[in-house]
């Protein structure tokens, strides 16, 4: 019998709903089926025996409380997923279930085996040896970003509550809508959620522990062209397209998501349209340093200023919005949650596996908020697509975390 019992059925349960975000929308959250699905999450978190279970108003999260069975004063602990899904097929999910996988065999995807999980194309497959995997059918994405956090921090309590000799002080669970569009912890109620410290459980494969992001900005570049025709163009033209064209030719050739790693930047064009009248660039802004990261955003707008003067009007428009910042800046002023969770990894002989992310999490922006928020592994692999896949193993081993640093915490009051 499995140790958590309802881990994976829940998991199986919630990643066949759709609860793909709408990165148009202005509503909070942004679709009516993230709604429905929150609702469903009160009335799961309700049955196991949670108390305070409640939609916040602010925000959309689902709130919950565990109790505490001690009498110490221990620091309350938030453990956060987010159950959105990114933008991607979500519709009609069919997980499809490997068991005792070899760490080597090509693992077909759909029948055709059009789509596969090949360990030499996926290396990290190969980490995989004896488990059971749960895989797409080829057509959708998984969801186990975050469903899989959001089904192990679930368990983790469901254990907690049925296993009253583990001591523990309050635990706060916290799953939000809109992580995928960004925008889900832009609302995030510090005050309401009541935790001290807190992780959120979205990373990737065992042992990750992240406590460094990227900073990061979304830049919209509009350019105005003159359109006329081609016969009677020459020194009346402007192509908006062209101007698009140069404009990206003048940021720092190497400085790409495909040419980067580690703590390398970049300027990510994302998407491109545009005709002789009228071009609209998107870019993504991304450095782990604030300085150089300012320095970007600088450099961004002065090749819109060089053109323009180039062109003698402003043709070229850009509009730069921050969207989160390093959380490192706000943890490392107290790394009390990053040593908690570390000493839990090891308590487990899980070896922690802590690199600056070369992205962000809710933990970033909540962070920030004065509510220091660290991220932990959830064990989804390839995520946002039809490669996506996690292993049972690993996110049983998920959950011992949470309960470990929950029992360490009270230990060390």
């Amino acid at each position: 019998m499995a140790k958590y019992d309802n881990l994976i059925p829940r998991f199986l349960k919630y990643v066949k709903i759709n609860t793909r975000s709408d990165p148009q929308s202005t509503t909070i959250p942004s679709t009516p089926r993230l709604t429905a699905f929150a609702e469903g999450l009160v009335t799961d978190l309700q049955a196991i025996g949670l108390t305070d279970v409640h939609i916040n108003a602010q925000s959309a999260y689902v709130f919950a409380t565990l109790p505490a069975n001690t009498d110490k004063a221990v620091k309350k602990l938030g453990f956060i997923s987010h159950f959105d899904t990114a933008d991607f097929n979500s519709e009609h999910i069919n997980p499809q279930i490997v068991e005792n996988y070899d760490g080597q065999s090509v693992i077909k995807l759909d029948e055709a085996g059009k789509y596969t999980l090949d360990p030499a194309v996926f290396p990290n497959l190969k980490n995989y040896a004896g488990h059971t995997l749960i895989t797409t059918d080829g057509q959708t994405l998984l969801g186990a970003d975050d469903k899989s956090g959001v089904a192990e921090i679930m368990a983790a309590a469901e254990y907690l509550l049925a296993h009253p000799e583990i001591n523990h002080g309050e635990i706060k669970i916290g799953l939000g809508p809109d992580e995928e569009i960004g925008t889900g912890a832009d609302h995030f109620d510090v005050a309401d959620f009541g935790a001290d410290i807190a992780y959120t459980v979205d990373g990737g494969p065992l042992g990750q522990l992240e406590y460094e992001t990227f900073n990061a900005a979304d830049a919209q570049v509009e350019i105005t062209g003159t359109n006329v025709h081609p016969a009677e163009a020459k020194g009346v033209m402007v192509n908006a397209s062209q101007v698009a064209m140069d404009f990206h030719a003048a940021l720092p050739e190497h400085d790409r998501p495909e040419y980067t790693e580690g703590r390398e930047g970049f300027f990510h064009l994302y998407s491109m349209t545009g005709d002789v009248d009228t071009a609209h660039l998107s870019y993504i802004i991304r450095d782990h340093d604030r300085q150089i990261f300012e320095d970007r955003k600088q450099l961004f707008q002065g090749v819109a200023d060089q053109l323009n003067q180039q062109y003698g009007s402003k043709r070229v428009q850009v509009t730069i919005k921050d969207q989160y910042y390093n959380m490192r800046e706000v943890i490392e002023k107290d790394m009390t949650v990053v040593d908690l969770a570390k000493d839990a990894l090891e308590a487990l002989n899980i070896k922690p596996l802590i690199f600056p992310v070369r992205g962000g999490t809710d933990g970033s922006k909540i962070s920030f908020m004065g509510l220091p928020t660290p991220n932990l592994f959830a064990g989804g692999e390839n995520m946002h697509g039809r490669f996506e896949y996690v292993s049972e193993q690993t996110m049983e081993q998920a959950t011992d975390v949470i309960i470990k640093i929950a029992e360490l915490a009270e230990q060390r009051a």
